[in-house]
């Protein structure tokens, strides 16, 4: 057994790493990599056996943007192990180098867990954070912008330059350098989902039934005035925000979020992590 990292160019690891991937997860890391988004921020921990890849722990380096700051941060993801390689404590092995790799150079780790794991991750310092979703309602009889849907291959060079150079999709909650994850989703995950507006030359990705909207994501190179993007909605009722907003001309209530499994952090020394808050779902890992 052989830790290894750092391996994206090693063909023989990589499609190893992939095809563990697909038969734990359902993910499809092909086309992410043959695009180019798998970019150096992300990296995994891994033990081998040969040349295949048994177990891993990957590394998201990006930052968390809290109250305009930035902060040095790691996502942890793609926590895996191969079902014959289980009960021989890899994954505490690899969690542990991951630890002392990154000791002092990092503000907040953090992750989600599913509901198998939720004992594990406190083991190593990790504690749970509740997230809050928030809500606004939405003007009724606004003429509404007419939005043009998105569509790939068509207009994934647009949606790459926007994506790559976006600002954060908030000051007082979001994320910053996780470009490679929100490919990802956008790939495969809100692939029929994503509009572009015109005004604001901003990507939007929603989802809308019975005049409610589920805003995933408001993806720009400047900041967006919200009331021009909620517009746009005509006659919804209600917009659920998967981030945190922090528009202040708009009224808002939020109320304690359940997801799958968890949201876990591990901040560094003299840090508070910020109540009230929705990691953005685009940059989940």
């Amino acid at each position: 057994m052989k830790l290894v990292s750092h391996y994206r160019e090693n063909e023989v690891l990589r499609k190893s790493f992939i095809q563990l991937a697909a038969d734990i997860f359902g993910l499809d890391f092909t086309s992410w990599h043959g695009r180019g988004y798998w970019g150096d921020r992300y990296i995994p921990f891994s033990y081998t056996d040969g040349d295949q890849i048994v177990a891993n722990v990957s590394v998201n380096e990006l930052d968390l943007v809290i109250d305009g700051k930035s902060h040095k941060s790691l996502q942890i993801g793609t926590v895996m192990t191969h079902p014959e390689y289980r009960n021989k404590g890899l994954s505490a092995g690899l969690m542990n180098h991951v630890l002392n790799e990154y000791e002092g150079k990092y503000d907040f780790m953090y992750l989600f867990a599913n509901d198998s794991v939720l004992d594990f991750y406190p083991k190593f310092g990790f504690e749970q954070v509740e997230e809050h979703q928030y809500s606004t309602k939405a003007l009724i009889g606004i003429n509404p912008l007419q939005l043009r849907k998105l569509r790939i291959p068509e207009d994934l060079e647009m949606i790459e330059k926007i994506s790559y150079t976006r600002v954060p999709v908030s000051n007082a909650f979001a994320t910053a350098n996780a470009n490679g994850i929100t490919m990802y989703h956008i790939l495969h995950v809100f692939t029929d989902h994503l509009y572009h507006h015109p005004e604001s030359d901003a990507i939007l990705i929603f989802t809308r039934e019975n005049r409610i909207v589920q805003l995933y994501d408001v993806i720009s190179t400047a900041p967006v005035n919200m009331k021009d993007i909620i517009a746009c909605f005509g006659d919804t009722v209600t917009i659920h925000f998967h981030f945190t907003p922090d528009y202040s001309d708009l009224p808002y209530q939020h109320n304690p979020f359940k997801r799958d499994g968890a949201f876990f952090v591990r901040k560094r020394t003299g840090l508070d992590f910020p109540p009230f808050i929705m990691h953005p779902v685009t940059s989940e890992a």
